[in-house]
């Protein structure tokens, strides 16, 4: 860590401290995640699950792990750096956000998310916390409890900040999917127009009621394995009707309230998938915007590799009143050779101290 000049403490978690940190042989600004358990070997932090997910998820709205350093039994996550997080953005938010600000925002985060969920993972702790921002890029960050999609049930029943945990993991079901990812979406994209979450529940319990009191008590049949039976019974048979959305978030167009509305549904089949909600109208309101790609190019490819192969495609056309517009589209896909994520550089393999980087 000796090239590292930690410059200021940026927050204290769970897991770790993270601190702003200057690179002294690139002059890099960079984000220093100090873990607080201790390190013995190699192979323990290799298999860490923030670990092992960002060394597959490769994309520009995840954040970029760059390098590992294990000292003394120290072990450093080295981040590449960004200004604040999303809470924080709102926090200091003077007046709500344009819906073109919070349409770039989701943008993003559905990019990355559908990149993440198509390689594998979930994510299962989104939050506005968790989301990193730099004037108007934004990144997923904070993967300590991402989840292989092939991974066995039973999962863990804690996961995700309160206010934005899908209702099947506040009833202890014994089985979850991606679709726990899309209701923290929704619960996000709602607080970005208001700058207050929609369900902010003091209890795992009161959490209930505050969802019932949005959307309605749900029909039970749809969490035929929860373990938590007698939750459910008390908010299947509340009295309540679900509220016009708009009447909670009026300053959210119509294309605005469909998306929250089919995110946060109680039925996790009935929420959209990443994939899918890019393509909701919400994303084509009044102008045209570039398909997401389906592999970013993200890699500097060798004198020696292949070379992209790029096609010009004329995917969308709008006419208006006053105006005609012709969207295209370049569509790049690089078919990049296999990437060898091993560590370039390790000092020691099993014990001690040593350097994991990877390939620039």
């Amino acid at each position: 860590m000796e090239k590292y000049r930690i410059l200021k403490e940026l927050g204290d978690g769970t897991c770790g401290n993270v601190y702003k940190a200057l690179n002294m042989e690139t002059y890099e600004i960079v984000a220093v995640k100090k873990m607080k358990r201790k390190f013995y070997f190699w192979e323990e932090c290799i298999n860490l699950r923030e670990v092992k997910s960002l060394r597959k998820l490769n994309h520009p709205n995840i954040i970029k792990l760059k390098e590992i350093v294990m000292e003394n039994n120290e072990l450093f996550f080295i981040f590449e750096y960004m200004e604040c997080n999303l809470y924080q953005s709102m926090k200091e938010r003077q007046r709500p956000f344009s819906e073109e600000e919070i349409r770039g925002f989701m943008l993003q985060v559905l990019q990355g998310l559908a990149h993440m969920h198509k390689n594998g993972y979930f994510h299962r702790d989104l939050k506005p916390e968790n989301l990193l921002v730099t004037n108007d890029i934004i990144k997923i960050a904070d993967l300590g409890l991402a989840r292989e999609l092939s991974s066995m049930p039973p999962f863990t029943d804690y996961v995700s900040t309160r206010w934005y945990r899908a209702p099947e993991i506040l009833l202890q079901s014994s089985s979850y999917t991606p679709a726990i990812d899309m209701w923290a979406v929704g619960a996000i994209l709602a607080e970005l127009f208001t700058l207050c979450p929609i369900f902010p529940g003091e209890s795992e319990t009161d959490q209930l009621y505050k969802i019932c009191g949005i959307l309605g008590p749900p029909d039970w049949t749809i969490f035929p394995e929860v373990r938590s039976a007698s939750r459910l019974v008390d908010i299947s048979n509340l009295n309540v009707s679900p509220v016009n959305l708009s009447d909670v978030i009026p300053n959210a167009s119509l294309e605005a309230i469909d998306l929250i509305k089919q995110l946060c549904s109680w039925d996790p089949l009935r929420r959209p998938t990443a994939e899918q909600c890019l393509q909701h109208p919400f994303f084509h309101v009044g102008k045209w915007i570039l398909k997401p790609l389906e592999d970013p190019l993200q890699l500097k490819l060798s004198n020696g590799g292949p070379k992209p192969n790029l096609e010009l495609n004329l995917w969308d056309f709008w006419r208006q009143k006053d105006d005609y517009f012709l969207g295209l589209t370049l569509a790049i896909n690089p078919s990049p050779p296999s990437l060898d994520l091993f560590p370039v550089e390790m000092t020691s393999r099993s014990r001690g101290t040593g350097t994991l980087h990877w390939p620039e």
